[in-house]
């Protein structure tokens, strides 16, 4: 079946780094894009970043732009979010998903538009 795991997650001192990964799975062909959500305790679940997966074409959310870069290995079906000058309100559960319908351009932000999601990978930045 079609799966997504994540990896990376974990505790950093803010303006520390950590890359995630999101690997996939069981898709008959490359959905038309990944993205990376964050979810923190009593808030609504945000759009961080995401990825097409034919011209890498990206979109990132204003709170993380300059910050974080998402990339992709199509060999490997690994997509990344390279996370740098991390602060405390980045902390949060990071999960990957797949959109495989492409209604927007150049990918979506909003999590309805994905229907597979991984299990999450926390990252917590405090000192």
């Amino acid at each position: 079946q079609v799966q997504l795991v994540e990896s990376g997650g974990g505790l950093v001192q803010p303006g520390g780094s950590l890359r995630l990964s999101c690997a996939s799975s069981g898709f008959i062909s490359d959905p038309y894009a990944i993205g990376w959500f964050r979810q923190a305790p009593g808030k609504e679940r945000e759009g961080v970043s995401c990825i097409t997966s034919s011209e890498s074409l990206t979109y990132y959310a204003d709170s993380v732009k300059g910050r974080f870069t998402i990339s992709r290995d199509n060999v490997k079906k690994t997509v990344y979010l390279q996370m740098t000058s991390l602060k405390p309100e980045d902390t949060g559960i990071y999960y990957c998903a797949a959109d495989e319908s492409g209604a927007y351009y150049p990918c979506s932000r909003h999590a309805y538009e994905y229907n597979t999601w991984g299990q999450g990978t926390q990252v917590t930045v405090s000192s």
